[in-house]
């Protein structure tokens, strides 16, 4: 288990996180959401044990992850920069992983490499940012760590090697019931991969849940009456978002579907269509309902 409870850090002035309360259990791909600056990678470089917190505790198992060598070998951390590595070749990034992880398999390292096509002698000061990600990845699960952390994982890779790199941690997931943290602005890839995610939102976690049971529990429907209700009239339905178009009505709501599209074919409606409802759409209302403006944050 991960965790941080009441986790406060500032730099200077600025506090990076006020407060984040975060659960993440074992053998799940968990999704960090949010926009830059939220607070995605202060949590992962807290989480490895780079950065100590203010006040608060980040803890593995149990156990203090700051200045805990013995909890850090089961971390691996892709960060997203890597200037401080550009002098290295990959076989010497190999060897140095190679001496900090004992569980580093060279026969995992040399087949993934292998189907990526990476040169193992080029200073990776020559690759390219998708070619630098990849390196990193490829050496964070050769690591055979029980914790593999991804800053903007698969940012500046193309959408084949996307899918390369997918498939080798889900492998190494079901291999070895590794624990991926993955942090990400695009919740796409999020939707995609992850079991479960959490949404920072200026320092904090507005909500953390499972995505089966947040897309379960939030519904798109379009309908039509022959009156012009507005959202007062739906008070047995908990509605994120009402918007009516002459007869046409939008509405976004919580609850089963069933139950809603009952409640509302109770008002004899013209038309019904429940709608498929994009991650990123019940993030944006359910914040909206938190009065969070998430749309305008990200511009």
């Amino acid at each position: 288990m991960i965790k941080l409870e009441k986790a406060v850090k500032t730099f200077g002035g600025f506090t990076a996180l006020s407060g984040v309360d975060l659960e993440i259990p074992r053998s799940c791909a968990y999704g960090l959401i949010g926009s830059n600056g939220a607070g995605k990678s202060t949590v992962l470089r807290i989480l490895s044990g780079i950065y100590d917190i203010d006040s608060g505790e980040a803890t593995i198992d149990g156990e203090i992850v700051f200045d805990n060598p013995k909890i850090k070998e089961k971390i691996f951390f892709v960060n997203d920069e890597t200037v401080q590595w550009n002098n290295y070749t990959l076989s010497e990034m190999r060897d140095y992983f190679t001496v900090f992880y004992p569980g580093f398999s060279r026969e995992k390292f040399e087949k993934m490499r292998s189907s990526l096509g990476l040169p193992t002698e080029k200073r990776l000061a020559t690759f390219s940012k998708g070619m630098k990600r990849q390196a990193f990845v490829i050496c964070g699960i050769s690591c055979s760590p029980e914790f593999l952390y991804l800053d903007e994982a698969f940012d500046g890779l193309d959408p084949a090697v996307r899918i390369i790199v997918k498939k080798m941690l889900v492998d190494c997931m079901l291999d070895s019931e590794m624990t991926v943290v993955i942090s990400s602005h695009n919740l796409f890839e999020i939707d995609e991969f992850c079991d479960r995610a959490g949404l920072l939102h200026k320092g904090e976690i507005v909500f953390d849940r499972e995505l089966d049971s947040l897309k379960g529990n939030v519904q798109k429907i379009q309908t039509a009456f022959d009156r012009n209700y507005e959202k007062e009239d739906f008070d047995d339905i908990e509605i994120l978002h009402f918007e009516r178009n002459r007869s046409v009505v939008y509405i976004i709501a919580k609850g089963e579907s069933e139950d809603i599209k009952r409640k509302i074919s109770a008002r004899e409606p013209k038309i019904l269509d429940m709608l498929p409802l994009s991650l990123e759409e019940i993030f944006i209302y359910e914040l909206e309902v938190l009065g969070y403006d998430f749309r305008n944050s990200q511009n």
